[in-house]
């Protein structure tokens, strides 16, 4: 299948003989080759180097070759029309469909016709199962945020995985979130079958090796600013502490009480919990965390900078909207998944267009992916997620090109809880991403289970558990 690549490449002009609306990188050429020279690949480059601009990049070089004819683009419902709209810039003659809306709505859509159709990965598992819509012979499909896939028993992976394809393209800057059958789900959907779980180690190698394209950031991008990471250990306030020892013996307690019926669902209630009150105290409102980013923001704002606050809880009264009432003085904007993906896009708009709204309040699984936010130069993860890749991510909307000035990275852990044992799992897992990725030698990979990361966090005198 290299033939569309000599086509296109030989073509007189810019690069691959078309017009851009701005000059490709050189790595970012070299990613378009590689699309349109391998039927599997995973487009593993690191957040921020335009993974989406070459995909569109190689698609458009495929059909001024003639060598497509439909293609099929799954996203997380938040990119959408975020990828409607790159679309739009990088590849103006495509004729486009976006999948959205009602289920008779869709319907009308998918039976339309066009060259691409963008739907989310919803969409895919509630629409292409149905008679009219699966008749397609994708000549492409490509899936972003591939990690959506990871889990191979979930209806989503299953749906995208049976979707039939000439080309199948997986976009990630985080292939590997948890564990090592994360990135063997994906590559069940790139590289269907090749990968041989007898010979585990060598295999996953080889065929990464053979399937994976990654850069970083840090080797292409030299001229990129420095993301400068900042722990902040606070203490709990009085009051706040007394609410958090309580919780924490009295859930002891009946974790133990439970004798055989004890599960991991109970003792993952338990650190829940105590990861809330460690953002605000359920009974005053107190919040050590609070106290110190108001009086960080205040200079980031006072200084002209903008800035974003990723919390993984969205809701009252813990999370994004109680951090938004209680620094309604600063005039924050938020993003969570409650909003509909049009509101979504109207928000980053604002805080794209409208200079005086400096601060972003996002919940991290809905602003973590795919959004660009230049914008600000301060990152603040107000508590920490169990899993390092998707922090890494929701910093890196900012620290991508585009980016002029160094980004600060604040995280915050409240001293001798549950928050600061954590931070010891997630520093091991970012090196099992490393490891793995980045294409170290697997020899010394360790596997994390829940076992384990419940014994890290204190909780080890309870029992294992199932």
């Amino acid at each position: 299948m290299t033939e569309p690549t000599q086509t296109v490449s030989s073509a007189g002009g810019g690069e691959f003989g078309l017009t851009w609306p701005h000059p490709l990188f050189p790595y970012q050429a070299s990613g378009v080759r590689a699309l349109i020279s391998k039927p599997s690949l995973l487009l593993a480059d690191e957040m921020g180097l335009g993974k989406t601009i070459q995909a569109i990049a190689a698609l458009r070089c495929l059909f001024a070759a003639g060598a497509a004819r439909v293609v099929l683009v799954v996203a997380p419902a938040g990119l959408v029309l975020q990828w409607r709209r790159e679309f739009r810039l990088w590849a103006p003659e495509l004729r486009l469909l976006t999948v959205l809306g009602t289920s008779s709505a869709r319907d009308a859509i998918w039976r339309g016709k066009a060259q691409v159709y963008i739907a989310s990965y919803e969409t895919v598992r509630t629409d292409l199962g149905n008679s009219g819509h699966g008749n397609h012979d994708w000549d492409v499909v490509i899936i972003d945020e591939a990690q959506r896939i990871k889990n191979p028993d979930a209806d989503i992976s299953r749906a995208v995985k049976r979707l039939p394809r000439r080309y199948g393209w997986a976009l990630s800057g985080t292939p590997l979130e948890n564990s090592l059958d994360d990135l063997i789900s994906i590559l069940d959907f790139v590289a269907p079958g090749r990968f041989r779980p007898g010979t585990f180690a060598r295999g996953l190698r080889r065929l990464l090796g053979e399937v994976q394209l990654r850069r970083r950031r840090a080797d292409v991008l030299h001229d990129l600013p420095p993301k400068l990471p900042v722990q902040v250990l606070v203490d709990l306030e009085p009051r706040q502490r007394l609410a958090y020892e309580r919780a924490e013996r009295e859930g002891i307690i009946r974790l133990a009480s439970l004798g055989a019926d004890l599960r991991i669902n109970h003792v993952l209630e338990l650190i829940l919990r105590l990861k809330q009150i460690c953002n605000f105290c359920p009974e005053t409102g107190a919040s050590a965390k609070l106290i110190d980013l108001r009086e960080r923001l205040q200079r980031v704002v006072t200084s002209g900078e903008r800035a974003l606050v990723f919390s993984q809880f969205a809701t009252e009264p813990f999370g994004v909207k109680r951090l938004a009432r209680e620094l309604n003085e600063f005039h924050p904007l938020v993003l969570s998944g409650d909003l509909p993906v049009e509101a979504r896009a109207e928000v980053i708009r604002q805080f794209e267009r409208e200079h005086e709204r400096k601060l972003l309040l996002l919940s991290l699984r809905v602003g973590g992916i795919g959004l660009n936010l230049t914008a600000a130069s301060y990152v603040f993860h107000f508590d920490r997620w169990w899993n390092p890749a998707v922090e890494s991510q929701a910093e890196d909307r900012t620290h991508r090109i585009g980016q002029a000035k160094p980004v600060h990275v604040y995280s915050y852990l409240c001293s001798d809880t549950v928050e600061e044992r954590v931070a010891e799992i997630l520093t091991q897992k970012r090196q099992l991403f490393t490891d793995v990725v980045d294409g170290v030698s697997l020899r010394h990979i360790r596997r994390f289970d829940l076992t384990d990361l419940l014994s890290a966090v204190g909780l080890q005198n309870t029992r294992r558990v199932p």
